[in-house]
Protein backbone atom coordinates (compact mmCIF):
# COMPACT_ATOMS: atom_id res chain seq x y z
CA UNK A 1 0.00 0.00 0.00
CA UNK A 2 2.69 2.51 0.98
CA UNK A 3 4.81 1.46 -1.99
CA UNK A 4 1.95 2.27 -4.37
CA UNK A 5 1.59 5.76 -2.79
CA UNK A 6 5.36 6.36 -3.12
CA UNK A 7 5.25 5.19 -6.70
CA UNK A 8 2.20 7.39 -7.57
CA UNK A 9 3.54 10.66 -6.15
CA UNK A 10 6.14 11.36 -8.86
CA UNK A 11 3.59 10.43 -11.54
CA UNK A 12 1.10 12.80 -10.00
CA UNK A 13 3.64 15.60 -9.96
CA UNK A 14 4.51 15.01 -13.61
CA UNK A 15 0.83 14.98 -14.48
CA UNK A 16 0.25 18.29 -12.69
CA UNK A 17 3.26 19.89 -14.36
CA UNK A 18 1.94 18.78 -17.76
CA UNK A 19 -1.47 20.28 -17.05
CA UNK A 20 0.15 23.53 -15.97
CA UNK A 21 2.21 23.68 -19.16
CA UNK A 22 -0.79 23.03 -21.35
CA UNK A 23 -2.82 25.67 -19.56
CA UNK A 24 -0.07 28.21 -20.03
CA UNK A 25 0.30 27.40 -23.70
CA UNK A 26 -3.45 27.65 -24.19
CA UNK A 27 -3.53 31.00 -22.44
CA UNK A 28 -0.67 32.26 -24.61
CA UNK A 29 -2.41 31.13 -27.77
CA UNK A 30 -5.64 32.72 -26.59
CA UNK A 31 -3.88 36.02 -25.93
CA UNK A 32 -2.19 35.89 -29.32
CA UNK A 33 -5.51 35.17 -31.07
CA UNK A 34 -7.24 37.87 -29.09
CA UNK A 35 -4.50 40.35 -29.84
CA UNK A 36 -4.63 39.44 -33.54
CA UNK A 37 -8.40 39.84 -33.63
CA UNK A 38 -8.15 43.11 -31.74
CA UNK A 39 -5.56 44.40 -34.16
CA UNK A 40 -7.68 43.34 -37.13
CA UNK A 41 -10.80 44.86 -35.60
CA UNK A 42 -8.90 48.03 -34.92
CA UNK A 43 -7.72 48.21 -38.51
CA UNK A 44 -11.28 47.63 -39.79
CA UNK A 45 -12.64 50.20 -37.38
CA UNK A 46 -10.08 52.74 -38.53
CA UNK A 47 -11.00 52.04 -42.14
CA UNK A 48 -14.70 52.43 -41.35
CA UNK A 49 -13.98 55.64 -39.54
CA UNK A 50 -12.12 56.95 -42.55
CA UNK A 51 -15.04 56.00 -44.85
CA UNK A 52 -17.61 57.58 -42.53
CA UNK A 53 -15.43 60.64 -42.10
CA UNK A 54 -15.07 60.87 -45.88
CA UNK A 55 -18.85 60.59 -46.31
CA UNK A 56 -19.32 63.37 -43.78
CA UNK A 57 -16.78 65.47 -45.58
CA UNK A 58 -18.56 64.82 -48.92
CA UNK A 59 -21.88 65.76 -47.37
CA UNK A 60 -20.41 69.11 -46.40
CA UNK A 61 -20.09 69.94 -50.10
CA UNK A 62 -23.78 70.09 -51.14
CA UNK A 63 -25.22 70.61 -54.58
CA UNK A 64 -26.59 74.01 -55.57
CA UNK A 65 -30.09 73.09 -54.40
CA UNK A 66 -28.88 71.74 -51.06
CA UNK A 67 -26.76 74.80 -50.43
CA UNK A 68 -29.88 76.83 -49.68
CA UNK A 69 -32.82 76.35 -47.34
CA UNK A 70 -35.54 74.65 -49.36
CA UNK A 71 -38.16 77.32 -48.78
CA UNK A 72 -36.09 80.11 -50.33
CA UNK A 73 -35.61 78.39 -53.71
CA UNK A 74 -37.75 79.69 -56.60
CA UNK A 75 -37.07 77.30 -59.46
CA UNK A 76 -39.44 78.92 -61.97
CA UNK A 77 -40.18 82.41 -63.22
CA UNK A 78 -42.32 84.32 -65.72
CA UNK A 79 -42.17 87.16 -68.24
CA UNK A 80 -44.38 89.62 -66.39
CA UNK A 81 -43.35 93.24 -66.15
CA UNK A 82 -42.74 94.38 -62.55
CA UNK A 83 -42.99 97.92 -61.25
CA UNK A 84 -40.02 99.40 -59.41
CA UNK A 85 -42.40 100.99 -56.87
CA UNK A 86 -45.47 99.89 -54.96
CA UNK A 87 -46.29 96.67 -53.13
CA UNK A 88 -43.60 94.05 -53.87
CA UNK A 89 -45.93 91.21 -52.86
CA UNK A 90 -48.67 92.14 -55.31
CA UNK A 91 -49.13 89.24 -57.71
CA UNK A 92 -50.23 89.36 -61.33
CA UNK A 93 -53.46 87.66 -62.24
CA UNK A 94 -53.27 83.94 -62.98
CA UNK A 95 -54.70 82.03 -65.90
CA UNK A 96 -52.62 83.78 -68.56
CA UNK A 97 -51.09 82.33 -71.70
CA UNK A 98 -48.06 83.39 -73.72
CA UNK A 99 -47.91 84.61 -77.31
CA UNK A 100 -44.39 84.54 -78.79
CA UNK A 101 -43.74 85.60 -82.39
CA UNK A 102 -40.76 86.59 -84.55
CA UNK A 103 -41.19 90.10 -86.01
CA UNK A 104 -39.62 92.17 -88.76
CA UNK A 105 -40.16 95.88 -89.16
CA UNK A 106 -41.28 95.42 -92.80
CA UNK A 107 -44.31 93.51 -91.51
CA UNK A 108 -45.20 96.00 -88.79
CA UNK A 109 -48.79 96.54 -89.90
CA UNK A 110 -49.54 92.79 -90.17
CA UNK A 111 -47.91 92.10 -86.81
CA UNK A 112 -49.89 94.89 -85.18
CA UNK A 113 -53.14 93.42 -86.50
CA UNK A 114 -52.18 89.95 -85.26
CA UNK A 115 -51.05 90.98 -81.78
CA UNK A 116 -54.03 93.27 -81.24
CA UNK A 117 -56.31 90.22 -81.39
CA UNK A 118 -54.83 88.89 -78.14
CA UNK A 119 -56.25 90.67 -75.04
CA UNK A 120 -53.62 91.98 -72.64
CA UNK A 121 -55.36 90.59 -69.55
CA UNK A 122 -55.21 87.05 -70.94
CA UNK A 123 -51.92 86.99 -72.84
CA UNK A 124 -48.35 87.97 -72.14
CA UNK A 125 -46.49 89.00 -75.28
CA UNK A 126 -42.93 88.21 -76.32
CA UNK A 127 -41.51 89.37 -79.66
CA UNK A 128 -38.32 88.19 -81.33
CA UNK A 129 -36.63 90.79 -83.53
CA UNK A 130 -34.76 88.90 -86.24
CA UNK A 131 -33.94 91.93 -88.42
CA UNK A 132 -31.96 94.06 -85.98
CA UNK A 133 -34.71 96.66 -85.66
CA UNK A 134 -34.82 97.90 -82.11
CA UNK A 135 -37.71 98.22 -79.70
CA UNK A 136 -37.85 101.97 -80.29
CA UNK A 137 -39.05 101.37 -83.87
CA UNK A 138 -42.12 99.62 -82.48
CA UNK A 139 -42.73 101.96 -79.57
CA UNK A 140 -45.61 103.80 -81.24
CA UNK A 141 -47.78 100.69 -80.88
CA UNK A 142 -49.66 100.34 -77.59
CA UNK A 143 -48.83 96.70 -77.04
CA UNK A 144 -45.12 97.21 -77.66
CA UNK A 145 -44.66 98.85 -74.28
CA UNK A 146 -45.94 95.79 -72.44
CA UNK A 147 -44.11 93.25 -74.62
CA UNK A 148 -40.85 91.51 -73.83
CA UNK A 149 -38.48 92.34 -76.69
CA UNK A 150 -35.57 90.09 -77.64
CA UNK A 151 -33.30 90.94 -80.55
CA UNK A 152 -30.80 88.79 -82.46
CA UNK A 153 -30.20 89.44 -86.12
CA UNK A 154 -30.97 86.68 -88.60
CA UNK A 155 -32.23 84.05 -86.13
CA UNK A 156 -35.30 81.82 -86.49
CA UNK A 157 -38.14 81.57 -84.00
CA UNK A 158 -36.90 78.14 -82.88
CA UNK A 159 -33.48 79.58 -82.11
CA UNK A 160 -35.16 82.22 -79.96
CA UNK A 161 -37.55 79.73 -78.35
CA UNK A 162 -34.77 77.35 -77.32
CA UNK A 163 -32.83 80.13 -75.63
CA UNK A 164 -35.51 82.38 -74.17
CA UNK A 165 -38.54 80.15 -73.56
CA UNK A 166 -37.15 77.57 -71.17
CA UNK A 167 -40.05 75.69 -69.51
CA UNK A 168 -39.02 77.00 -66.09
CA UNK A 169 -39.27 80.56 -67.39
CA UNK A 170 -42.75 80.13 -68.91
CA UNK A 171 -43.99 77.69 -66.26
CA UNK A 172 -46.78 79.98 -65.07
CA UNK A 173 -48.53 80.20 -68.45
CA UNK A 174 -51.34 77.80 -69.24
CA UNK A 175 -50.65 77.71 -72.99
CA UNK A 176 -47.82 78.76 -75.26
CA UNK A 177 -48.56 80.16 -78.74
CA UNK A 178 -45.40 80.05 -80.85
CA UNK A 179 -46.53 81.60 -84.13
CA UNK A 180 -45.14 82.91 -87.38
CA UNK A 181 -45.81 86.56 -88.15
CA UNK A 182 -47.34 86.13 -91.62
CA UNK A 183 -50.74 85.10 -90.29
CA UNK A 184 -54.07 86.88 -90.81
CA UNK A 185 -56.49 86.52 -87.92
CA UNK A 186 -59.76 88.04 -89.19
CA UNK A 187 -61.62 84.80 -88.40
CA UNK A 188 -59.76 83.97 -85.21
CA UNK A 189 -60.56 84.67 -81.56
CA UNK A 190 -57.86 83.44 -79.14
CA UNK A 191 -60.17 83.31 -76.12
CA UNK A 192 -62.75 81.18 -77.92
CA UNK A 193 -59.90 79.08 -79.27
CA UNK A 194 -58.64 78.25 -75.80
CA UNK A 195 -62.15 77.45 -74.61
CA UNK A 196 -62.38 74.83 -77.36
CA UNK A 197 -58.90 73.45 -76.68
CA UNK A 198 -59.68 73.00 -72.99
CA UNK A 199 -63.06 71.42 -73.67
CA UNK A 200 -61.61 68.99 -76.22
CA UNK A 201 -58.59 68.12 -74.07
CA UNK A 202 -56.03 69.12 -76.72
CA UNK A 203 -52.45 69.43 -75.49
CA UNK A 204 -50.90 70.22 -78.88
CA UNK A 205 -53.05 72.07 -81.39
CA UNK A 206 -53.25 74.69 -84.11
CA UNK A 207 -55.99 76.75 -85.73
CA UNK A 208 -57.07 75.38 -89.08
CA UNK A 209 -55.80 77.12 -92.19
CA UNK A 210 -58.15 78.98 -94.47
CA UNK A 211 -58.10 77.09 -97.76
CA UNK A 212 -56.64 80.15 -99.47
CA UNK A 213 -53.50 79.62 -97.38
CA UNK A 214 -50.28 78.04 -98.43
CA UNK A 215 -51.09 74.50 -97.27
CA UNK A 216 -48.41 71.81 -97.10
CA UNK A 217 -50.39 69.00 -95.48
CA UNK A 218 -54.08 68.28 -95.89
CA UNK A 219 -54.74 67.80 -92.18
CA UNK A 220 -54.13 71.52 -91.51
CA UNK A 221 -56.79 72.72 -93.97
CA UNK A 222 -60.07 73.85 -92.49
CA UNK A 223 -62.76 71.15 -92.57
CA UNK A 224 -65.96 72.60 -93.99
CA UNK A 225 -68.23 69.57 -93.72
CA UNK A 226 -69.87 70.73 -90.48
CA UNK A 227 -68.21 68.05 -88.39
CA UNK A 228 -67.69 70.24 -85.33
CA UNK A 229 -65.10 72.59 -83.88
CA UNK A 230 -62.12 70.22 -84.15
CA UNK A 231 -60.76 67.51 -86.42
CA UNK A 232 -58.00 65.12 -85.42
CA UNK A 233 -57.34 63.14 -88.57
CA UNK A 234 -57.27 63.48 -92.32
CA UNK A 235 -58.70 61.15 -94.96
CA UNK A 236 -57.31 60.95 -98.46
CA UNK A 237 -56.84 58.15 -100.97
CA UNK A 238 -53.30 57.15 -101.81
CA UNK A 239 -53.83 57.90 -105.50
CA UNK A 240 -54.80 61.49 -104.69
CA UNK A 241 -51.77 62.00 -102.48
CA UNK A 242 -49.25 60.40 -104.76
CA UNK A 243 -47.97 58.51 -101.71
CA UNK A 244 -49.36 56.62 -98.75
CA UNK A 245 -53.02 57.35 -98.09
CA UNK A 246 -54.80 58.39 -94.89
CA UNK A 247 -57.70 56.30 -93.61
CA UNK A 248 -59.09 54.95 -90.32
CA UNK A 249 -56.04 52.73 -89.91
CA UNK A 250 -53.69 55.73 -90.05
CA UNK A 251 -52.69 56.62 -86.50
CA UNK A 252 -49.63 58.79 -87.11
CA UNK A 253 -48.42 61.97 -88.83
CA UNK A 254 -49.40 63.58 -91.08
CA UNK A 255 -52.71 61.73 -91.14
CA UNK A 256 -53.40 61.91 -87.39
CA UNK A 257 -51.80 63.25 -84.21
CA UNK A 258 -50.08 66.03 -86.12
CA UNK A 259 -49.88 69.81 -86.46
CA UNK A 260 -47.56 72.00 -88.49
CA UNK A 261 -44.93 74.33 -87.10
CA UNK A 262 -46.25 77.70 -88.30
CA UNK A 263 -48.94 78.30 -85.63
CA UNK A 264 -48.62 75.59 -82.94
CA UNK A 265 -50.19 75.93 -79.49
CA UNK A 266 -48.87 73.91 -76.54
CA UNK A 267 -50.19 73.20 -73.07
CA UNK A 268 -47.70 73.89 -70.29
CA UNK A 269 -46.71 70.22 -69.98
CA UNK A 270 -46.57 69.71 -73.75
CA UNK A 271 -44.25 72.69 -74.14
CA UNK A 272 -41.88 71.38 -71.46
CA UNK A 273 -41.60 68.12 -73.38
CA UNK A 274 -41.39 69.79 -76.81
CA UNK A 275 -38.75 72.29 -75.72
CA UNK A 276 -36.56 69.35 -74.75
CA UNK A 277 -36.74 68.04 -78.32
CA UNK A 278 -35.74 71.34 -79.91
CA UNK A 279 -32.08 70.94 -80.79
CA UNK A 280 -29.64 73.75 -80.02
CA UNK A 281 -28.06 73.63 -83.46
CA UNK A 282 -31.06 72.78 -85.66
CA UNK A 283 -32.72 76.17 -86.05
CA UNK A 284 -35.48 75.34 -88.55
CA UNK A 285 -36.90 72.45 -86.48
CA UNK A 286 -37.84 70.40 -89.53
CA UNK A 287 -38.89 66.92 -88.46
CA UNK A 288 -39.97 68.07 -85.02
CA UNK A 289 -43.62 68.24 -86.10
CA UNK A 290 -43.66 64.49 -86.70
CA UNK A 291 -42.66 63.89 -83.06
CA UNK A 292 -44.88 66.40 -81.22
CA UNK A 293 -47.44 63.67 -80.59
CA UNK A 294 -45.02 62.11 -78.11
CA UNK A 295 -45.48 65.24 -75.99
CA UNK A 296 -49.29 65.22 -76.02
CA UNK A 297 -49.60 63.69 -72.53
CA UNK A 298 -51.60 60.75 -73.83
CA UNK A 299 -52.92 59.26 -77.05
CA UNK A 300 -51.83 61.59 -79.83
CA UNK A 301 -54.88 60.72 -81.93
CA UNK A 302 -57.00 62.29 -79.19
CA UNK A 303 -54.73 64.93 -77.62
CA UNK A 304 -53.51 66.55 -80.85
CA UNK A 305 -55.95 68.37 -83.09
CA UNK A 306 -56.80 71.17 -85.51
CA UNK A 307 -59.45 73.73 -84.52
CA UNK A 308 -61.74 74.46 -87.48
CA UNK A 309 -64.09 77.00 -85.96
CA UNK A 310 -61.19 79.40 -85.18
CA UNK A 311 -59.02 79.52 -88.27
CA UNK A 312 -56.29 81.71 -89.76
CA UNK A 313 -54.94 82.59 -93.18
CA UNK A 314 -51.28 81.75 -93.61
CA UNK A 315 -49.78 83.96 -96.29
CA UNK A 316 -46.56 81.96 -96.55
CA UNK A 317 -44.36 85.02 -97.08
CA UNK A 318 -40.61 84.29 -96.62
CA UNK A 319 -39.44 86.54 -93.81
CA UNK A 320 -35.79 85.71 -93.24
CA UNK A 321 -33.88 86.48 -96.42
CA UNK A 322 -30.98 88.23 -98.00
CA UNK A 323 -30.94 91.45 -99.96
CA UNK A 324 -33.46 91.86 -102.78
CA UNK A 325 -31.12 90.61 -105.47
CA UNK A 326 -30.02 87.58 -103.48
CA UNK A 327 -33.30 86.67 -101.79
CA UNK A 328 -34.17 83.75 -104.10
CA UNK A 329 -30.73 82.17 -103.75
CA UNK A 330 -30.85 82.65 -100.00
CA UNK A 331 -34.26 80.96 -99.72
CA UNK A 332 -32.96 78.01 -101.73
CA UNK A 333 -30.02 77.72 -99.35
CA UNK A 334 -32.39 77.88 -96.38
CA UNK A 335 -34.49 75.07 -97.84
CA UNK A 336 -31.41 72.90 -98.38
CA UNK A 337 -30.37 73.41 -94.78
CA UNK A 338 -33.91 72.67 -93.60
CA UNK A 339 -33.91 69.33 -95.40
CA UNK A 340 -30.47 68.53 -93.99
CA UNK A 341 -31.69 69.37 -90.48
CA UNK A 342 -34.65 67.03 -90.88
CA UNK A 343 -32.32 64.16 -91.77
CA UNK A 344 -30.06 64.97 -88.82
CA UNK A 345 -32.97 65.14 -86.41
CA UNK A 346 -34.34 61.83 -87.69
CA UNK A 347 -30.93 60.19 -87.25
CA UNK A 348 -30.56 61.57 -83.72
CA UNK A 349 -34.03 60.31 -82.80
CA UNK A 350 -33.26 56.80 -84.03
CA UNK A 351 -29.92 56.73 -82.22
CA UNK A 352 -31.46 58.01 -78.98
CA UNK A 353 -34.27 55.45 -79.15
CA UNK A 354 -31.82 52.61 -79.81
CA UNK A 355 -29.49 53.63 -76.98
CA UNK A 356 -32.14 54.12 -74.30
CA UNK A 357 -33.02 50.65 -73.05
CA UNK A 358 -35.50 52.07 -70.54
CA UNK A 359 -37.62 53.83 -73.20
CA UNK A 360 -40.45 52.13 -75.04
CA UNK A 361 -41.97 53.67 -78.15
CA UNK A 362 -45.75 53.83 -77.59
CA UNK A 363 -46.35 54.17 -81.33
CA UNK A 364 -43.93 51.59 -82.68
Amino acid sequence: MSSRKRFSLPVLLVFLLALSFLAGATDTLHRKDHNSLSAASGAISRKLLRVVHGAKQAKKQPSDGEALPRGIVHGTSNLEMVSMVGDPEQKHGGGKSLLAIPVGIKNKAAVDKLVSKFPADRFTLMVFHYDGAGEEQWDDLEWSRRAVHVSARGQTKWWFAKRFMHPDIVAEYDYVFLWDEDVEVDAFDPVRYLDIVKREGLKVSQPALDRRSEIHHGITARATNGGGDVHRRFYKAASALGRGGCDDSSTGPPCAGWVEMMVPVFSRAAWRCSWGMVQNDLVHAWGLDYKLGYCSQGDRTLKVGVVDSEYVLHRGVPMLGGTEGKAAAFRSAVRRRSHAEMQIFDRRWKEAAANDASWTDPYQ
